[in-house]
């Protein structure tokens, strides 16, 4: 007996940091979009607790055993399959995929929006991310119109048919820039402004222009970050492109696929939307 949940990975384009003293509505508003690559976590019959993760260590996963308190024996097994800590929102995806597994397995009768809940604490707790698990449970587009954890905060989804390239450089320390009170100020006052204009008018054309400009007026940028989306953007057959939030990776926007190709960029992965979201096997 096993059962399995695969939850999208999300990248963010732009947001406001939405801090409160009370976990579940502690998180953020803004706007991203989801993957058609996650996080898949099989929960499966074993003699005693053992965790199987394919890449990075099982912090999430403790956490998230620890706010069930749960102490049953069982398999744990995660298929990691974007970077770690690259604005992929992979804890957030690991923690919503691990608690949906096992409230499968065990036959909690947990709704969605309590294990969301229950994932959403665990990203808060370790610093990882604001707002990724309630986006997890949207498709496509997803606008987060309301901060905190699912049942608590509020989404819109937007399905787009446009395919993605992201090309990574590596990590940025979320909790350092999360908690930062300077980069907390520039990044909700950016935020709310292109969050407030997306709202009134949420295209595909505005959300690629705001995540730009929001990328640029946060200063979060690398040099071969900003490299990169120039070059995306000087391709007329290129949407638009900009920074994921947050972690030192590009991405961009084409509805034809041999557009990306055509590029010929070293290591750029090219994606989907997902319109589909969470799946359970």
């Amino acid at each position: 007996m096993a059962n399995s949940v695969f939850v999208p990975g999300h990248i963010t384009g732009f947001f406001t940091i939405e801090n409160h003293e009370i976990t579940l509505k502690n998180g953020s508003c803004g706007a991203g979009f989801l993957l058609s690559q996650g996080v898949k976590t099989t929960v499966s019959k074993a003699d005693e607790l053992t965790v199987n993760v394919n890449q990075g260590d099982e912090t999430v996963i403790r956490e998230v055993l620890s706010i069930l308190e749960i102490e049953t024996d069982f398999k744990i097994t995660q298929d990691i399959q974007l970077p770690i800590g690259a604005g992929f929102g992979t804890s957030a995806a690991s923690a919503l995929s691990l608690t949906l597994a096992i409230n499968e397995y065990l036959n909690l009768g947990y709704s969605l929006e309590l294990c969301g809940q229950i994932a959403h604490m665990a990203e808060v707790n370790l610093g990882a991310g604001l707002g990724d698990v309630i986006a997890q449970t949207g498709k496509g587009i997803v606008l987060r119109t309301k901060p905190g954890a699912p049942g608590i905060g509020e989404i819109k989804s937007f399905t787009e048919d446009v395919y993605i390239g992201w090309k990574t450089f590596g990590a940025i320390q979320t909790a350092d820039i999360i908690r930062d009170p300077h980069h907390k100020d520039v990044i909700s006052s950016s935020g709310l402004k292109y969050l407030e204009l997306f709202e009134s008018e949420p295209t595909l054309e505005n959300f690629l222009s705001f995540s730009n400009k929001f990328s640029h007026d946060t200063k979060l940028m690398s040099d071969e970050v900003k490299e990169l989306i120039d070059y995306f953007n000087s391709s007329s057959d290129i949407l638009g492109s900009s920074m994921a939030m947050l972690g030192n990776t590009v991405f961009a926007f084409a509805y034809d696929e041999d557009a990306l190709k055509s590029l010929n960029i070293e290591d750029l992965h090219i994606d989907k939307v997902n319109n589909i979201g969470i799946v359970y096997d």
